[in-house]
């Protein structure tokens, strides 16, 4: 005979006082418990049915209320941002949600860190925005579910725990934005969704975690690269910057019709080491001869592409003049090196510029 299985939150309050025993956190009645401040934006965490039809939406109260051990890890404080699936953020929502916990941070000198609860898609993008615009020392940790908060063997409590677990860790501080999933912890310039189902998704290819929220304590084992970050103070929108892929036959529509509709920024996927099918490289001069910023990355998912001057010399002559030319990515893949062009055409629209802004970002 089978017994009905307790609904997860009124199991884990059943197990929270063993938990945070195990966690070798503070006890609720300890008044020392760091402040950790979660907003919630939506995604799979916060979604029900996600793989049957129309799903359904959870607040961040729900959220709650289905970690209470979260109680014996900080003096949690939430607000709803957003409810909607990562794929619906966009820059504008980008720079809302910078500045709102960069004010969060600033009202409250006691906070420990910040949690953001996120969809999977793009979240690796949201975290390096957040990562590059929000200034203060205090952590801001990125979490989300690969699993929605009705299936099976749901990721997202757990995610949500060590998140705050990380957030009010002293030794954080000064590690900018990371993304917490699966245990790990992953700088958001490093961090990139290698895979749409498992909750082991999300990697850092070329430099490896930061550290790991192990069940009695989160360990660290390196420190992130770090540069300084973008004032958004004078910053009402941010430019257009489109993808552009390269593939055996590609030709220079794409790359037009993206200059035509405004594109002021460019960063092409390209093959191997930032090469072009051969089709694409008019189009490319003239975008860059249109005043448009090019970024050469690579499709490949790992590796670099050398940042190079943003300028060439004419003909090739040592002597000659010099003519704007596209810049490298660096080690950084495509969808970052969107939002920190983004970014950095906020600044200037000087290749030169932006090639020292993405050599101080390597």
């Amino acid at each position: 005979m089978t017994r009905p299985s307790l609904p997860f939150a009124a199991l884990l309050a059943a197990l929270a006082p063993s938990l945070g025993a195990a966690q070798g956190t503070t006890t609720a009645a300890t008044p020392a418990r760091p402040e950790v401040h979660i907003v919630a934006t939506g995604g799979t965490i916060a979604s029900t049915n996600y793989y049957g039809g129309e799903s359904g939406k959870i607040g961040v109260e729900a959220l709650l209320k289905a970690v209470p051990a979260l109680d014996t890890v900080a003096r949690v404080s939430a607000q709803q941002f957003s409810n909607v699936g990562s794929g619906a953020f966009t820059p504008a929502m980008w720079l809302a949600l910078s500045r709102g916990i960069a004010d969060t941070l600033r009202a409250r000198p006691a906070l420990a860190g910040v949690v953001v609860t996120h969809g999977t898609d793009t979240m690796e993008e949201t975290a390096y925005f957040l990562d590059l615009t929000v200034a203060d020392a205090r952590p801001v940790v990125v979490t989300g579910a690969m699993r929605p908060a009705d299936g099976v063997g749901i990721d997202g409590p757990a995610n949500l725990m060590h998140a705050a677990r990380v957030a009010r860790d002293p030794a954080a501080r000064g590690r900018g934005a990371m993304i917490l999933m699966n245990d790990e912890i992953l700088a958001a310039r490093d961090a990139t969704k290698a895979n749409t189902v498992r909750p082991d998704a999300f990697v850092a290819p070329v430099r490896g975690a930061l550290g790991v929220a192990d069940p009695e304590r989160v360990v660290w084992h390196r420190l992130p690269v770090r540069a300084p970050t973008f004032d958004l103070a004078n910053v009402r929108e941010l430019p257009r910057v489109d993808v552009v892929y390269s593939y055996v036959g590609a030709d220079g529509a794409a790359v037009d019709a993206l200059v035509a509709a405004g594109a002021r920024g460019l960063v092409v996927a390209g093959v191997g080491r930032g090469g072009l099918a051969s089709a694409q490289r008019d189009a490319i001069s003239r975008a860059i001869a249109q005043g448009v910023v090019v970024v050469m990355g690579s499709r490949t998912g790992a590796g670099s592409v050398p940042v190079g001057q943003g300028v060439r010399r004419r003909g090739g002559a040592a002597d000659a003049p010099e003519e704007p030319s596209t810049v490298g990515a660096g080690d950084l893949n495509v969808q970052k090196a969107r939002v920190l062009l983004m970014l950095a055409l906020t600044r200037t629209n000087d290749p030169r510029q932006v090639a020292r802004i993405f050599a101080e970002h390597q």
